[in-house]
């Protein structure tokens, strides 16, 4: 007799699909089995039960520049992921550009008490000092922090790639994942500076400003620097045929290069910024949607593992604010309208609709994309991510038939629009179990805030280096390994 069981589904993981029951004992799985019997039972027949989803790219309570607030603090944004089917988040400590890490960092736990979900952070490095690299950085990383975030744009952001370098040696001598946000920053500031002069204004003009040409060039850039040093990194938000086309390139060389990207750009795209007056400000993310042609083209390196995550991207700023969207008002010059869209409840409904429901990938494919991907890149298998015996309980009845219209009144976040709105999506979460407790049940949130852990992660065998240097030198182990220069 188990404490918990779910009866009559069929279970779906990244390789299989087959029926069975599912029996919960201590918040983890204990049992896959025929007719087992519970203290409490969850009727799941006509229904698949699959992992709860890990979105490792999710913007809350972050401290931003300029004067614009995220809308969701860390209790609404992830109870707004759980009501998705996400019961995993992977947010950002983001380092001011006049501070440190380990000022910044325990104030984003202490706040992250509140999380509706289980959680953990990227380090988002902003200005790599000889104290934040040497010092900083490897005590975050070995208290349980595997994951660094860099930016190759932005005017408070950006690293150069001698910084880029460095980051990157720090993270693979002490055994954490570089996440990049690959674009041009000179292009933007170029572009930015004549649109301006030619008075283009309208928030449409970001994709432009922010053209498939300067993310391919510095995915190229960023993912030679990572096989220069033999350090593995994952290119955020992916938006463009020709940015995965560098990751496949690389991959073929043997980098360890790996690719994200994000329900918006499977489901948007440069037309939805075409719309009158200030409204097109609600589809202004980085890097900007791109034509429809180009979001077709994503799920072919989607089907082949090129891509092999996908994310919300969830950067809820309000539209009709002054410290959202309009902090700059509506006749702010291109390059001023704060970035981001939320995204993390219907990020999974948005995949199974666009990617299952229309044939382009299989269920399986889909819990690969969603969740046990993401917990290996990210160090959180086999705790996460799948459904075996000895997992996290972490568990959501999915209903692969259901269709309904996406409006923003029905969703748990705190901010003020959608940019799905009016969308029918075929494939929702009808129950979420968050480590065997029922969190989202029928359109209603059963969860309560801090019901969410920290998910502190040790090293893991998928960031071992390969040991492979294409400049023959070995910067890590002073050997050089040029077959000339012996």
């Amino acid at each position: 007799m188990h404490e918990l069981v779910i009866r009559n589904g069929t279970v779906v993981t990244a390789s299989d699909m087959f029926g069975a029951d599912i029996g919960v004992d201590g918040g983890v799985i204990t049992a896959l089995a025929p007719r087992l019997s519970g203290r409490t039972e969850i009727e799941a027949r006509g229904r698949l039960v699959i992992p709860g989803g890990i979105d490792s790219h999710c913007h809350a309570e972050q401290s931003m520049s300029g004067g614009v607030v995220n809308a969701d603090d860390l209790f609404t944004a992830t109870r707004s992921a759980a009501c998705g089917g996400t019961t995993s988040v992977i947010c950002f400590a983001l380092q001011p550009r006049d501070g440190t890490l380990a000022d910044i960092v325990p104030s984003y736990a202490e706040r992250a008490k509140r999380c509706a979900v289980d959680y953990a952070f990227h380090l988002w490095v902003t200005n790599p000092t000889d104290h934040v690299l040497h010092s900083e950085l490897p005590a975050l990383i070995a208290a349980g922090h595997r994951s660094v975030k860099v930016f190759m744009t932005g005017k408070t952001n950006w690293l150069d790639d001698l910084a880029l370098l460095r980051v990157l040696a720090v993270a693979r001598e002490h055994g954490a994942l570089v996440t990049v946000h690959a674009e041009n920053w000179g292009i933007h500031q170029f572009l930015g500076e004549r649109l301006k002069a030619g008075g283009f204004h309208h928030p449409k003009y970001q994709a432009v400003l922010k053209p498939a040409i300067g993310e391919r060039e510095a995915v190229h850039r960023v993912a030679s620097l990572a096989e220069l040093v033999d350090a593995p990194i994952q290119i955020f938000h992916v938006s463009a045929p020709e940015a995965a086309a560098e990751i496949e390139t690389a991959q073929r060389r043997g980098a360890r290069v790996h690719g994200e990207t994000c329900v918006q750009y499977l489901a948007l795209s440069a037309a939805d910024l075409n719309r009158p007056g200030f409204e097109a400000a609600k589809y202004v993310f980085g890097p900007a949607p791109r034509a429809a042609a180009d979001r077709h083209a994503l799920w072919d390196y989607l089907r082949r593992g090129v891509l092999d995550v996908v994310t919300s991207d969830h950067a809820p700023v309000n539209f009709d604010a002054a410290d959202g969207k309009k902090r700059w008002g509506e006749d702010a010059s291109v390059d001023q309208i704060p970035n981001g869209i939320p995204g993390v409840e219907t990020r999974m409904s948005l995949l199974w609709s666009e990617g299952v429901a229309t044939g382009r990938i299989t269920p399986q494919q889909f819990v690969a994309l969603t969740s046990t991907n993401a917990a290996r890149t990210f160090g959180l298998a086999p705790r996460k991510g799948s459904i075996a015996i000895g997992a996290d309980a972490d568990l959501v009845v999915w209903d692969p038939e259901r269709q309904d219209r996406v409006t923003n009144a029905k969703l748990h976040h705190a901010v003020d629009y959608t940019p799905y709105e009016g969308m029918v999506l075929t494939g929702w979460a009808e129950t979420t179990l968050l480590r065997g407790q029922v969190v989202f049940h029928q359109g209603r949130y059963l969860g309560h805030e801090g019901q969410g852990r920290w998910l502190a992660r040790d090293r893991y065998d998928w960031l071992k280096p390969s040991g492979h240097f294409p400049s023959g030198y070995d910067p890590f182990g002073q050997v050089v390994t040029h077959p000339d220069l012996h």
